[in-house]
């Protein structure tokens, strides 16, 4: 780290000399081991020092490839090591919210991957724990640090498309594979769980709003039960949100954003890759249908090494996370609601008690 680097978000322009965040990571995940830690490892303000595994050779495996210091072989030994800072859960989803309450009750730091509970009603427990430890607990939207959707805001905000009032798009991959952890009902799996919560959260950033209602249509997989295709609408106070996720369609993704007069289209949304410039298209209105408009295009950026830091500099700076929990319960209530309007058939409102932004 450069001395006398400025950290994001500090009030007090507060600047930090060979200061990293020491982090641990529990489990052996694969978006762990592929994405997250050799991002982090590129980080400022991110040290990725210990891993751990239910299976100590499985944990001293990933150490070795990923050139992590230390391997433990529970994830009880990790959270004693008095030198880890933060942890970063990836475990799966029904061990999101007992792992993150225990990482936080050992005095850690908390990135949890999304989505960070099962219901609002599961995430709401981390408010206490957070509080009665003093620690910070993130939801791992990396999304929200990409400079596409800081961009993307700030041109809504400022009006260069008029009054918003339509939030479209979809996201979807093919994988059928049972023993898959995202097909397995049980332990929290399928399409709105796994990717339907980006387009949720990406609505709520862009209307800095919570919805009132949703209404939603549901197909199951008939074996595995999980939902394999979704559909929303989200009723905000300022316009509306519309998605479709699913887990056996072709892989694809793209989001929309219309307003009274243009619209922005986000060309990768979600995934957008480590190596290649990322591209949104804002069309003034002025052009007609598929003849194009402005192409604002950012440098190659891995949004993981970006999240890694905003959440180790909130550490440092003493701030508030990019997506602390009273976000990550905001989203999840939609979550709630969708499911919930699946089994009615009506519009079912969205039970949260946050504020609109």
């Amino acid at each position: 780290m450069t001395q006398g680097t400025t950290i994001p978000g500090a009030t007090d322009h507060e600047t930090v000399s060979n200061r990293t965040v020491k982090w641990g990571v529990l489990g052996v995940a694969g978006i762990a081991e592929t994405k997250v830690i050799p991002a982090m490892q590129q980080g400022e303000w991110s040290e990725v020092i210990a891993i751990a595994s239910r299976d100590p050779e499985r944990a001293r495996a990933a150490a070795e490839r990923l050139g992590i210091e230390r391997a433990y072989g529970s994830y009880e030994e990790l959270l004693a090591d008095p030198e880890v800072e933060a942890i970063y859960n990836p475990l799966p989803n029904h061990l999101h919210v007992p792992w993150t309450i225990r990482s936080a009750t050992a005095g850690k730091h908390v990135l949890c991957e999304k989505p960070i509970a099962l219901t609002a009603a599961e995430a709401r427990e981390l408010i206490a724990v957070r509080d009665r430890n003093g620690v910070l607990i993130g939801e791992a939207f990396m999304v929200r640090s990409h400079p596409q959707w800081v961009e993307a805001r700030r041109l809504v905000q400022e009006g260069r498309i008029g009054e918003m009032r339509l939030i479209t798009g979809y996201f979807s991959y093919f994988k059928l594979d049972p023993d898959n952890i995202r097909n397995r009902l049980e332990t929290g799996g399928g399409a709105l769980m796994d990717i339907g919560c980006y387009p949720i959260n990406i609505a709520r950033f862009l209307f800095g709003a919570e919805p009132l209602r949703a209404v939603s249509l549901i197909d199951r997989d008939p074996e595995m039960r999980i939902d394999r295709l979704t559909s929303a609408m989200l009723d905000f106070p300022g316009g509306q949100a519309t998605f479709s996720c699913s887990t056996q369609l072709a892989a694809s993704q793209r989001i929309h954003i219309f307003g009274t007069r243009g619209r922005i289209e986000v060309e990768i949304p979600f995934n957008a890759p480590p190596d290649k410039p990322a591209r949104i298209l804002v069309d003034d209105g002025s052009h007609a249908p598929a003849a194009g408009g402005e192409v604002i295009e950012f440098p190659a950026v891995d949004q993981y090494t970006l999240q890694g830091d905003a959440f180790s500099s909130a550490i440092i700076a003493r701030t508030t996370p990019p997506v602390p929990p009273e976000d990550a319960i905001a989203n999840m209530a939609v979550i709630d609601a969708i499911f919930r309007s699946a089994e009615s058939g009506a519009w079912e409102e969205v039970e949260t008690a946050r504020p609109s932004r």
